[in-house]
């Protein structure tokens, strides 16, 4: 049996596992194949917690950089995130991890912008949130030129704003907002960015990173304003078929 799984807590609302077992039926992998749910409230007992066997796993908040003392290799685009969601088992025992987050934002991004023509280089972003996830959002926006500025309840100079600094203007010169935070997953589906909301139009793209619900109150707010709105669930299969792709390579 080959062993895969996730690491994260809590771990209510994930989907990995769901994910997964579904592959592995429609592949005729289930007798071959499992992942499984681990919820590690300290990554430091990691070792004590996981299968001898396991060859593989994905993590998910709070341990995306509390992981990276423990990793024997470390991605070159991981390290520059300063995040790691997926972990690849060494012949050796060790770990090595890898974002592909990244993967999976950027391509999602991409084929949102495309569907409606837009030039990247002419879209300046806020990014609601600056955890792990927000790390590996600021590489792709870098990567693809996009200029952003961070959103948190705590200002921080020009490049990182509190969500009561955001003015229309300010929204108005940043078209994309793309939300890292954990506001509005269910099931508390009623939270959502204090945005001012009424300085989104139809020039907007919002994007959320929660996939639970399918639309969040964030999401809700955009699409009612005409804003082009799409949610992490794009992103999670993609970053879960690069996961695997990356647990089988020789």
């Amino acid at each position: 049996m080959k062993r895969y799984g996730l690491i994260g807590f809590p771990l209510g609302h994930s989907f990995s596992a769901s994910y997964f077992a579904d592959k592995f039926a429609a592949s005729g992998l289930t007798g071959e194949c499992s992942y499984e749910n681990f919820p590690i409230e300290q990554v430091e007992t990691l070792r004590s917690v996981l299968p001898a066997d396991i060859r593989g796993f994905n993590i998910t908040i709070p341990h995306k950089q509390h992981i990276l003392p423990l990793l024997a290799d470390i991605d070159p685009e991981a390290r520059a995130v300063g995040a790691v969601n997926c972990v690849k088992v060494l012949p050796d025992g060790g770990f090595k991890g890898y974002n592909t987050d990244v993967y999976g934002f950027e391509l999602s991004l991409r084929k949102m912008l495309a569907a409606r023509g837009e030039e990247l280089t002419s879209l300046r972003a806020l990014v609601l949130g600056t955890g792990g996830a927000a790390q590996a959002v600021h590489h792709v926006l870098r990567k693809l030129g996009i200029v952003y500025i961070e959103v948190s309840r705590n200002a921080g100079g020009p490049t990182r704003l509190s969500y009561d600094q955001l003015t229309p203007e300010i929204m108005e010169q940043h078209r994309l907002i793309v939300n890292t935070t954990p506001l509005g997953m269910s099931p508390h589906v009623e939270a959502k960015a204090a945005l001012p909301y009424d300085a989104i139009g139809s020039q907007h793209y919002l994007y959320d990173l929660i996939y639970n619900p399918a639309e969040t109150a964030f999401l809700h707010e955009g699409r009612l304003r005409g804003a082009w709105v799409k949610s992490g669930l794009e992103m999670l299969v993609l970053q879960a078929e690069r996961s695997w792709e990356i647990w089988n390579e020789e």
